[in-house]
């Protein structure tokens, strides 16, 4: 009887381990998964480029003013892009939507796009859950400009790439 019931227990708990291993893993509560994209934004960097005066305060930016885009230009070979207001344009996305343009998009220097189809596709959906979060707020950036036309306001400006170099790839 004893051999019966350690062997009815032994199948019963291999059984539950197999149904949570297949089960698919639960969906995060949206409140973690808001505090794991905020994570993300902020270790990912994405505050360096996309908020005004991050980097210039040591991180000491309100959230409340986290990813409205900047007026800094980044100037190269390429001609002149802008880091856009992130909250605008999440506002416009669904996070499938999101998920699709992270793991495809290629962009002008200097953002580093090819991280971006580094990250997990939750990783990705919680950064779209945070910065969906905030709501839309502010203008747009300035257009980007071709080579050969000056940003009429301020602008980091790139030098000449090391001949052979191709610009952006």
């Amino acid at each position: 009887m004893r051999t019966f019931l350690l062997t009815s227990a032994a199948a019963v708990l291999a059984g539950l381990s197999i149904a949570a291993y297949a089960a698919p893993p639960a969906k995060a509560d949206p409140a973690s998964q808001i505090e794991r994209g905020r994570y993300l934004v902020k270790i990912g960097g994405c505050n360096d480029c996309h908020t005004v005066n991050y980097g210039e305060t040591g991180g000491k930016v309100p959230q409340a003013q986290w990813l409205t885009g900047s007026p800094l230009g980044w100037s190269g070979p390429w001609g002149t892009t802008y880091a856009p207001n992130l909250r605008n344009y999440f506002s416009r996305v669904t996070a499938d939507q999101w998920v699709k343009v992270a793991h495809t998009i290629e962009t002008r220097p200097p953002m580093p796009w090819f991280v971006l189809r580094d990250f997990s596709e939750p990783d990705l959906r919680a950064m779209h859950a945070f910065i969906a979060s905030l709501g839309a707020k502010g203008g747009e950036s300035p257009a980007y400009l071709p080579p050969g036309r000056k940003a009429s306001g301020p602008a980091v400006v790139f030098p000449e790439p090391p001949p052979g170099a191709v610009p952006g790839k």
